[in-house]
């Protein structure tokens, strides 16, 4: 038999921009359309086209893997949860509960959302535009009705009958071998939350549980370009060896996963979701991305120093960090910032450096957060002024200066109050283009000189400031911006994206 064709690997952009789509619903809202189910291997080709238009180098399809029938029966169950459900989907019913996406029961496509073969006519569709297809790997825990459970429960963290009486809702009772009798399987958790009661925690300091997690993750390399790994941070070494060392029996690291992961599978795109500032760690281990969720709480504080702190670390470290507004995870942005507030977050995210991620959902307004445990969205009306914000943001910033370029934080002057003090510039700069963003994260009209870098536009000509957001160009002096900066002024709750030429 001929070996397997291999797909390339589309190449991405430096600072790439991200597509999160929450794939069940998602299929349900193009099958509502269509008037048919959709699956993923019968996407209209005109929704790839559209996100290819609007320049995205990544599409991450979450939530496509085989969900456990245990976390779906208490996702349906557990009370804890129906809050969440009555916000986002008034009058919901149980069979518009999927189950967590990330409590699964196997690393195949839910039958719901299509096949094996789906999945890749969805991946050529893709690849075939220029762009990559991310997928999710759960590395922490599977869900109960895994097959391991079954085959294999030493890869998992177990605890004793009376660790279990002291603490049921932390395990799970399960059947094992005749000579095993029952066995109780620690649920899954951060260490700093309780427990997630629809999955079963693995022990990292298991060696077959490694070998078992990297052979499922190069059978789902397969099939995509790069994952998201869920949690990512739990799974090193110190951090398990603290959460889970007292029942495993051992506190003695066996190494890194990830680097052994990264050692296996050195072309694939590893996004790290990561907290508790190890963003750089887990770079050193092996991922191409991490989360950078100080970032997000900066802006959605409008904390312009911590902002600005941000934009000042380590630039090898910021080119690999993730920027977002919203993902599945976090309330929707247009919810945190409102119509107010939005413009100036979203011109800094998405000129900031590193990968931009933007949420289904994001460029439209939606306001009302979706668990991942819901199968639909409720209907909202879009916001076309956001949308129109949206468009021309994107456009500008998929410029290659926003992408090749190099960047600076740029210091903002006293120009008569301390207004100043809420207003952030950025700097791009390449051979032939320069660009200017400037963002009022204050209550009320900020004005200031932005001090430009010594890498302006040559000649003696004045420079032209050309607003890529909204129309207007402003002429100004050279010498006067080399003496004492540019004077900008700028309403509560806008920005500038200056072309300056």
């Amino acid at each position: 038999m001929a070996p397997k064709a291999r797909i390339i690997r589309p190449t991405v952009r430096a600072h790439p921009h991200i597509f999160e789509i929450n794939t069940w619903p998602w299929l349900e809202r193009l099958s509502a359309v269509a008037g048919r189910h959709v699956t993923l291997g019968a996407v209209p080709d005109r929704e790839w086209d559209r996100l290819r238009a609007l320049g995205f180098d990544a599409i991450y399809l979450m939530g496509i893997w085989r969900r456990s029938t245990i976390g779906r029966q208490i996702a349906r169950s557990e009370p804890s949860l129906f809050a969440g459900y009555d916000r986002a989907m008034p009058g919901w019913t149980p069979e518009e509960i999927a189950g967590s996406p990330y409590s699964i029961s196997e690393y195949a496509p839910d039958p719901h959302l299509g096949t094996w073969r789906d999945l890749d006519a969805a991946r050529r569709a893709v690849n075939s535009r220029g762009m990559q297809v991310i997928l999710d790997f759960v590395a922490n825990h599977t869900g109960f009705d895994h097959p391991w459970i079954a085959t294999h429960p030493h890869r998992y963290v177990t605890g004793t009958l009376e660790q279990f009486r002291a603490a049921p809702r932390e395990f799970r009772a399960v059947d094992g071998t005749d000579d095993e009798g029952v066995l109780y399987i620690a649920c899954g958790r951060d260490p700093h939350f309780p427990p997630w009661t629809d999955v079963a925690q693995l022990n990292y300091f298991e060696q077959n549980t490694r070998e078992a997690m990297i052979a499922e993750l190069a059978a789902v390399a397969e099939h995509c370009d790069g994952v998201r790994c869920d949690m990512a941070m739990l799974v090193l070494d110190d951090v398990f060896a603290r959460t889970w060392g007292a029942l495993v029996g051992r506190s003695d690291p066996p190494g890194e996963f990830w680097s052994e992961v990264r050692g296996e599978l050195p072309d694939l795109t590893l996004i790290a979701e990561a907290y508790w500032d190890l963003e750089r760690r887990l770079q050193q281990l092996g991922f191409s991305f991490t989360y950078d969720k100080r970032f997000y709480d900066a802006l959605a504080a409008r904390d312009v120093p911590s902002i600005r702190a941000r934009l000042r670390s380590d630039p090898a470290v910021q080119e690999r960090c993730v920027r977002f507004l919203e993902n599945h995870d976090e309330r929707r942005s247009y919810d945190v910032f409102g119509a107010a507030r939005i413009e100036p977050a979203a011109a800094i995210f998405a000129t900031a450096p590193g990968a931009r991620m933007y949420y289904d959902g994001q460029l439209e307004g939606r306001t009302r957060y979706s668990p991942v445990q819901l199968a639909t969205w409720e209907d909202e009306s879009q916001q076309p002024q956001l949308a129109a914000m949206y468009e021309r943001l994107l456009h500008s910033a998929n410029h290659a200066v926003f992408h090749e370029g190099e960047w600076n934080v740029l210091d903002v002057h006293d120009a008569g109050d301390p207004s100043h003090e809420h207003l952030v510039a950025m700097w791009w700069h390449s051979a032939n283009e320069s660009r200017l963003v400037v963002a009022n994260f204050g209550d009320g009209e900020s004005q200031g000189f932005v001090l430009l870098p010594h890498v302006l536009p040559s000649g003696d000509a004045p420079l032209l400031f050309d607003d890529q957001l909204r129309q207007g160009k402003y002429r100004r002096d050279r010498a006067e911006i080399e003496r004492q900066g540019l004077y900008v002024r700028l309403p509560a709750g806008r920005a500038h994206l200056f072309r300056v030429s």
